[in-house]
């Protein structure tokens, strides 16, 4: 077994202290003496144990891909890197400054969607079904951490890299709340596997991540759409990536791109800049992307990037990125075992639910 770094031994104690609060925090709603309530709709909370990187956004589209034409359905985000807090619904046009870049990735690939952002989960699905008095179901994106809202089917993530049985409570390592409340969903999801796993392995890993009987377990695949390639504007008109480019600059600001990276590098020279997730770019971030793609490489070669990232950069007329070929990947989850079963659970809770008032 390996010794453990003598920097996460130093901070154990501040696991400690943090899981203790964890446990005093879901305690109390547990008992009673904290409010949770359950909305009049369908509610489909989706979330993970982890900091990020588990794909919450791909399964919110999966979702919102599921339950298409059920009804104006609605989603739900906090709209984490916005300015403010405000409860406010997101349009395709919004800058991620006004309302994070994820709602607005999601509002552009769903446009019959009505996307929402606001901190308190609860009492925004209360204005949610006054403005939108016939919405179906609202999918919410993380939102399994916030208690106060008692969702209708949870679905938790984790991934094959690192689950959260190999992992702990920060700082020590990336768990934000406890394994134990993995208990609370309905759905668990294994996401980013590279392939589906035997049956056997299968089972081992409802041992690993101590499922209860009943808990539905799946794994899940990505898979990536050609770069489309930007051809500036506002509002600009996309086209097949070139496929004849030999090397892409891709820069980031996800929590985890290594398996975008992967990707990129079968049949391509691959440079890779990472910033923070979320991060919200300067006009010095762009000058330097501009100035390496000037020598990255020689030969066809293009600049690339994530939705999410888009989101945030916006066009990239007037910018030190202009007239270079700017291409976005997109990414989305597949179920590999059972996906008809998976849907059909999607479909079922949001059918059967009793229409509210």
């Amino acid at each position: 077994m390996a010794k453990m770094p003598f920097w996460r031994v130093a901070l154990l104690p501040v696991s400690w202290l943090y899981g203790a609060i964890l446990r005093l925090r879901h305690a109390l709603y547990d008992t009673g003496l904290f409010k949770s309530t359950r909305p009049g709709i369908p509610t489909i909370a989706i979330g993970n144990l982890a900091l990020g990187g588990t794909g919450k956004t791909p399964m919110m589209e999966l979702v919102l891909s599921i339950l298409d034409g059920l009804g104006p359905i609605a989603t739900l985000s906090r709209g984490y890197g916005r300015s403010g807090g405000t409860f406010h619904e997101v349009f395709a046009d919004d800058l991620a400054q006004r309302s994070g870049d994820e709602p607005v990735q999601v509002k552009r690939k769903f446009a019959e969607a009505r996307v929402f952002v606001g901190v308190d989960r609860a009492a925004s699905i209360e204005v949610i079904m006054q403005e939108v008095p016939d919405v179906k179901a609202v999918v919410l994106d993380d939102a399994v951490q916030h208690r106060a809202l008692d969702a209708g089917l949870n679905i938790i993530l984790t991934t094959w890299q690192r689950p959260w049985c190999d992992d702990a409570l920060v700082p020590v390592g990336r768990l934000r709340d406890l394994p134990s409340r993995s208990s609370a969903a309905q759905i668990v999801v294994v996401t980013k596997c590279p392939d589906l796993p035997a049956p056997a392995e299968q089972e081992r890993w409802r041992e690993r991540l101590r499922l209860r009987e009943g808990q539905d377990l799946y794994f899940a695949g990505i898979e990536y759409t050609e770069p489309m390639l930007d051809m500036a504007g506002d509002r600009p008109t996309r086209m097949p990536g070139d496929k004849g480019t030999d090397s892409y600059l891709l820069f980031t600001g996800i929590a985890d791109a290594q398996p975008l990276v992967d990707h990129l590098k079968v049949g391509h020279k691959v440079e890779h800049i990472a910033f923070p997730d979320h991060h919200a770019f300067t006009r010095s971030d762009l000058d330097g992307l501009a100035a390496r793609y000037a020598t990255f490489a020689a030969g066809p070669k293009m600049l690339i990037t994530t939705e999410k990232d888009i989101a945030r950069l916006g066009s990239a007329a007037g910018t030190p990125l202009e007239g270079i070929p700017l291409a976005t990947i997109g990414m989305k989850t597949v179920i590999l075992n059972e996906p008809q079963r998976f849907a059909q659970l999607i479909r079922r809770h949001v059918a059967t639910h009793t229409a509210h008032s």
